[in-house]
């Protein structure tokens, strides 16, 4: 509707907006399996997060649901058609090195601070405030808007699988959850955990005893830390040189220290979204590569080979004899997310593997069986999303398209990625912002951050979509 200034109206209440985006952005709604109880199952912090948004949809006067704390909804409109909108207000965990603290919004230089305010309750909000609007102008909708919002996005998508079981599947709609203009094709995602047997060939010699090795929070996050523990009888000195060494060579943050049992090692990395692992600097592979040149106990020195030789430079499958690559979606990418080896007890891995068109789950995930296997190391668990494609001539995609272009002036590119976002939750879904080309993209970083500037935009291109695709 041409006449209407979508960037006036939310001018007029960006105010509000961000006041309520910060409240919801102070409540640390990370996965917490401790806390988990009536309508909270991933957690208190979780549910209150979600609990906040079915408030404020309520004081609104929209009509709100919250299902059983798996996810909720805000709607409005009437018939019988429904277009959906879907987001999520869980996080990951915050990590270390933030300027500012991670759960106290603030905003610089026309940025606005804290982890979830590029994702995905920045977005969100910008979802919900669109709705307001198209609400608040009385605008006339022949179809229903539904904002579905999810609480286990960050993890395995739980949420989702509960919610779909008990409502209705929209018939079309988007992900605030991305990049700007339209994402329709989304790479096939394997969430893997392997476990290993502790064996490991005898080693002559002197040698470290690889007490512990931990590293990584999730599996779909580069690790910025790894830690670990040597114990023995070995040179200290001269393991603090190779240490010392290997972290000049490599520019890498790090240091390493005597303790009562042994020596205790940690290499700083740099986080970033598992969907691109070659953007981030895996602290937990640079430490197996360091600690190749220790001598270590047959199972240390097992875990370590094994890191070495099928993941350190393999970010995308090489090692694991399992690249491919293909025109839109790219290369498949391997990220190791989460790392443990405790001598004598546990030892585990979690990659996440991103596959492109005409890639197969089974395929890959005998490839990895045979390759970790040699190591003692077996498949314990999968989770795996399929690859989500949305053809580019759909009526969705045409008029996402057309609103872009209209509020940007520039063209509607049609995109690909690597990432994995609730557009395919959705049967006929795709990503519709918020990141606009050229943004910073400080997803699962430190100092995660959305411009306040595209935050009003994706509003006002949210507002004008919704009124479109449900007039």
């Amino acid at each position: 509707m041409s006449e209407i200034r979508w960037l006036d109206e939310v001018e007029k209440r960006k105010e509000d907006l961000l006041k309520d985006l910060d409240g919801l952005l102070r409540i640390e709604s990370v996965l917490d399996e401790s806390t988990t109880g009536e309508k909270a199952p991933f957690g208190q912090k979780i549910a209150e997060a979600l609990e906040y948004m079915m408030r404020l949809g309520e004081k609104d006067g929209f009509i709100t649901k919250n299902v059983d704390g798996y996810a909720g909804h805000i709607e409005y409109g009437e018939g019988e058609e429904l277009i959906g909108l879907i987001s999520h207000i869980d996080v990951v965990p915050a990590g270390e090195g933030w300027t500012s603290p991670p759960y106290e919004p603030e905003v610089r230089d026309g940025k606005l601070y804290a982890r979830g305010a590029i994702d995905d309750k920045g977005p969100t909000m910008a979802a919900y405030y669109a709705l307001k609007i198209v609400k608040e102008l009385g605008l006339p909708l022949s179809k229903r808007v539904r904002l579905i919002i999810g609480t286990d996005e960050e993890s395995k998508w739980r949420d989702m699988k509960a919610y779909f079981a008990r409502e209705e599947m929209p018939t079309m709609g988007f992900s605030p959850d991305a990049d700007f203009p339209i994402i329709a094709s989304e790479k096939g995602l394997l969430d893997i955990l392997l476990t290993g047997n502790g064996q490991g060939r005898p080693v002559d010699g002197d040698y470290w005893t690889l007490a512990e090795f931990k590293s990584g929070q999730r599996v779909n996050m580069v690790p910025d830390q790894a830690v670990v523990k040597l114990v023995g009888e070995g040179d200290v000195f001269e393991l603090k040189e190779k240490v010392q060494d290997f972290l000049l060579t490599h520019r890498i943050q790090g240091y390493a220290e005597e303790n009562n049992d042994g020596v205790s090692i940690v290499i700083q990395g740099q986080s970033h979204h598992g969907s691109e692992p070659h953007k981030g600097l895996n602290a937990a592979l640079e430490m197996a590569r360091l600690l190749g040149r220790v001598p270590l106990d047959p199972s240390g020195r097992n875990f370590v080979d094994m890191l070495n030789d099928l993941l350190v430079d393999g970010y995308f499958g090489e090692g694991l004899g399992i690249a491919q690559e293909e025109e839109v979606l790219g290369k498949l990418t391997v990220n190791a997310g989460v790392f443990e080896h405790v001598h004598d007890g546990r030892q585990s891995l979690r990659i996440n593997v991103r596959y492109p068109l005409g890639g197969d789950s089974e395929s890959i995930l005998r490839t990895i069986t045979d390759k970790m296997s040699a190591y003692g190391f077996t498949i314990d668990n999968v989770d795996h999303k399929p690859l989500h494609h949305v053809e580019r001539n759909h009526p969705l995609i045409q008029t996402l398209a057309k609103v872009y272009e209209d509020q940007t002036g520039e063209k509607a590119e049609i995109l690909a990625i690597g990432g994995g976002t609730f557009a395919r939750a959705l049967k006929t879904g795709v990503a519709f912002g918020p990141l606009f080309p050229g943004s910073e993209e400080t997803a699962h970083q430190r100092d995660e951050h959305i411009l306040l500037e595209d935050l009003w935009r994706s509003t006002a291109i949210y507002a004008q979509a919704i009124y479109e695709l449900a007039r």
